[in-house]
């Protein structure tokens, strides 16, 4: 099955920030409703679609990526609610590998910081 090139293009995106953040071993892909999905560390953390690469982000680090122009939320099929978790970049911040890298890297924390406070133990009172 042969590649979209707009998709091709995002995923070396994508694959050039998680070198920058030297976890381009952590980073894997697979073919997801006419788009890819990527897992960094084993967790989902983008949306490669026709509409753009759509980072999963913490809804704390949502609104500042919000605020840049062209970003929005992802929209998965026509007459679907916006995504709560995924945000369209805009493309010149996926093909500026630094600044992809750091909002790589705020998904990263975010689902660190998710897992943790699953994995706590809750009181019982």
């Amino acid at each position: 099955m042969s590649m979209p090139a707009a998709l091709d293009v995002m995923r070396g995106e994508l694959e050039d920030a998680a070198a920058h953040l030297g976890k381009l071993h952590d980073l894997r892909f697979k073919p997801m409703f006419g788009g890819l999905m990527a897992w960094l560390d084993e967790k989902p953390c983008a949306w490669l679609t026709p509409s753009g690469l759509a980072l999963k982000l913490a809804a704390a680090d949502q609104s500042a990526l919000l605020q840049l122009a062209g970003a929005s939320r992802l929209i998965a099929m026509p007459g679907a609610a916006p995504s709560r978790h995924y945000i369209v970049l805009p493309a010149a911040l996926s093909r500026d590998t630094v600044q992809l890298a750091s909002w790589l890297a705020k998904h990263a924390e975010g689902a660190v910081s998710r897992r943790s406070a699953a994995s706590s133990p809750r009181r019982r009172r």
